[in-house]
């Protein structure tokens, strides 16, 4: 371990910059594994490219696909809902699966250095060993670190991108459930996870919630339930129905957010979002909520359910980001792979 923060990130001044900081692209890996959406992956392509149409109204979108085929479909579904393909750039590094969010790269940054962007590429497992094959996904951050003609960390542990929010001034947010989970490092204790994180994405506080909402096949990530919106505000998603089986553990949440303090010894500023009733499909319950948006240069996309709580959740996050457009997209397709936009992307921060 001491050789490798010996060389960290941190100590050669990188560090991860918050999601709002202004970004140069957002990565996007082309969904084609019909297995994460069984008989729904054609429903999916409509509301995606929607998505990456909000994208690339303030930065360039880039995809990777597995080959040209693969490419060619892309830009046919992109052109039917009208995405100007000169914001969209193709980069043919194969996957398993398509949550660049966890496979993705790390970009850390440090304007005064040379160069002034960095890769992480921490290893990736699918979620505990939960969908093999996943070897293909592990190595993009690394293939991307090529084709950027980047450097790249390799801190040889796993870690996912949903699995740490970041505040851009030392503080990341983070919940045992996932990080703790033994499926993920069993050879390291919390402690020696505190030390990864801060070497490894330049941050001087760590800060952990418990629990992740029900239905989230990733262990509980924190980009489900509790986001910064700025350096000392947090939307963290709250069940109304004491019935609910999201509802003891997301006040849990919320009572361990009101104790918690920021490096400066503030305490946070907390604001609530509701959750949409629960989405069930085939007596599956889905890991619906409106927590997992992507906050992009041009607008916050975030994920709808058809629900009563759309319009409030997305006046919520219209009040804490007053300078973005903000974009409701109906997820109710995509949830049906167990996660929405924010898990399908990753931010590379401009410099």
């Amino acid at each position: 371990m001491t050789n490798l923060f010996d060389n960290s990130p941190k100590k050669a001044g990188y560090s991860f910059p918050a999601e709002w900081a202004k970004h140069e692209a957002t990565w996007l890996t082309w969904p084609h594994k019909e297995a994460s959406w069984p008989g729904k992956i054609d429903a999916i392509y409509a509301p995606y490219c929607e998505f990456i149409k909000a994208i690339s109204e303030g930065e360039k979108v880039r995809i990777n696909v597995n080959d040209e085929q693969t490419k060619e479909f892309a830009r046919a579904k992109l052109l039917e809902q009208g995405v100007n393909l000169s914001q969209i750039e193709f980069y043919f590094n194969p996957s398993n699966d398509a949550w660049c969010r966890d496979h993705g790269p790390a970009f850390l940054v440090n304007e005064n250095a040379e160069p002034k962007k960095v890769i992480v590429d921490w290893g990736y497992n699918a979620w505990g060993g939960k969908y093999p094959p996943f070897e293909q996904d592990d190595v993009i951050p690394t293939l991307i670190a090529d084709q950027l003609d980047l450097p790249v960390f390799n801190p040889g542990i796993v870690m996912e991108g949903g699995s740490v929010e970041f505040n851009g001034a030392g503080t990341i947010l983070t919940t045992t459930a996932c990080l703790l989970n033994k499926n993920r490092n069993p050879h390291l204790n919390q402690a020696q996870i505190e030390e990864y994180l801060k070497e490894c994405y330049g941050a001087e506080q760590i800060l952990w919630l418990g629990d992740g909402i029900v239905g989230d096949d990733t262990d509980g990530h924190i980009d489900d339930i509790t986001r910064f919106v700025n350096e000392e505000t947090v939307l963290t998603v709250v069940e109304s129905n004491p019935l609910d089986e999201n509802y003891l553990l997301l006040q849990e949440n919320l009572e361990s957010l009101r104790e918690m303090r920021l490096i400066n010894g503030k305490p946070l500023k907390i604001v609530e979002l509701p959750m949409p009733s629960p989405v069930i499909y085939e007596d599956t319950r889905l890991p619906a909520s409106y927590a997992n948006f992507y906050i992009a240069n041009a607008a916050v996309i975030v994920p709808t359910f058809r629900d009563v709580n759309d319009e409030k959740a997305l006046e919520i996050i219209r009040s804490v980001f007053p300078d973005r457009k903000v974009i409701g997209i109906d997820s109710t397709d995509i949830i049906w792979g167990l996660g929405s936009f924010h898990c399908l992307s990753q931010q590379e921060p401009a410099v």
